[in-house]
């Protein structure tokens, strides 16, 4: 079995669990693909936790879910230094972040000081506690969710937290044949307890992961492709060379960090579609969740009801395309 087949034999076990969310199973595997971490943005029960906890009992990993709080406390993801009496040393304790696949939920529930022991676990996999430095697993991604409705009690994310963040996907509720087939199969677990389905036939190997990866960074894209890539985030820092009236919504552009995760994200939403080559489609689809959290608007544009897709999909009509 190629290493694609066992992707998309992944791909359907977590969508036989997560349903209605097609787009979020889609993102995730393409976080897993490019190497990257996945903010997650939608109102409760839809499937954000579960969808996690599902990938990783597809693969070859372990899981641990962290909800986070106001009273939460940095060394309560990173691990502390435990004395031992008997012999009068200190002895380090892992914290959850050594974990393969890691859910932050409700994140900006946690204040800034917590949210920042994320960034440098998040941007160089591994985390400092005293004058020790401990790497983090190879195969490691953070998942966090947040409620766009309840906005009480929360902290916005740093920008510099923001950026690290693969992409910023939100999920709404799902249409009504999906609701009714969410409903057949909570009947089904209610009336039968754990089924067959729970565990999938063959679980993705963190060996057959990595090389996954190798193949996609391997992807096909043109040069021309490749410099309208680079034009579409540049655009964002300089929006006044397509218009008026962009130039007044933006504020600040993205950063260098969202051209590399536009480029390994097009090559990732390529390979699933099981292509050899990356085309302007893979770079527009998956622009507006690399894109709309690294970009803030003016107030200008706020009060004009101008959001970050909107924004975004204006720069797409208005590039040329290859």
């Amino acid at each position: 079995m190629s290493h694609q087949e066992t992707i998309q034999n992944l791909k359907q076990y977590v969508e036989q669990h997560i349903i209605g969310q097609e787009t979020l199973v889609d993102r995730m595997l393409i976080a897993l693909l490019a190497d990257g971490h996945l903010l997650v943005e939608g109102a409760p029960g839809l499937a954000k936790t579960k969808a996690i906890k599902v990938l990783s009992d597809g693969i070859e990993s372990n899981f641990h879910r962290i909800q986070f709080t106001p009273d939460l406390l940095p060394a309560d993801l990173t691990g502390t230094e435990v004395y031992r009496p008997q012999d009068g040393t200190f002895a380090f304790q892992q914290g959850p972040l050594f974990h393969n696949l890691i859910l932050a939920d409700e994140i900006n529930r946690a204040p800034a000081k917590v949210q920042s022991a994320l960034l440098e676990a998040m941007a160089e996999r591994q985390i400092t506690v005293g004058k020790v430095t401990y790497k983090l697993p190879q195969l490691f991604m953070v998942m966090a969710t947040q409620n766009p409705i309840e906005q009480e009690g929360t902290y916005p994310l740093p920008e510099a937290q923001l950026d690290r963040f693969l992409m910023h996907v939100t999920i709404d509720y799902p249409e009504a044949a999906a609701e009714k087939a969410i409903l057949a199969l909570a009947r089904d677990e209610a009336r039968n307890g754990i089924s067959e389905k729970e565990q999938p036939l063959q679980k993705v190997t963190q060996q057959s992961l990595f090389a996954s990866r190798q193949e996609v960074l391997e992807l096909y894209m043109a040069d021309n492709l490749e410099e309208y890539l680079v034009h579409m985030v540049l655009a964002t820092r300089n929006p006044g060379a397509y218009g008026d009236d962009l130039a007044q919504w933006s504020l600040y552009g993205a950063s260098p960090r969202a051209t590399i995760a536009l480029d390994r994200c097009a090559r990732a939403h390529a390979w699933l579609a099981r292509r050899d080559y990356v085309d302007p489609d893979d770079i527009q689809s998956i622009a507006f969740d690399v894109l709309r959290h690294r970009i803030i608007l003016s107030y200008e544009a706020e009060a004009e009801g101008v959001t970050p897709d909107i924004f975004i999909r204006e720069l797409i009509s208005r590039i040329a395309v290859p």
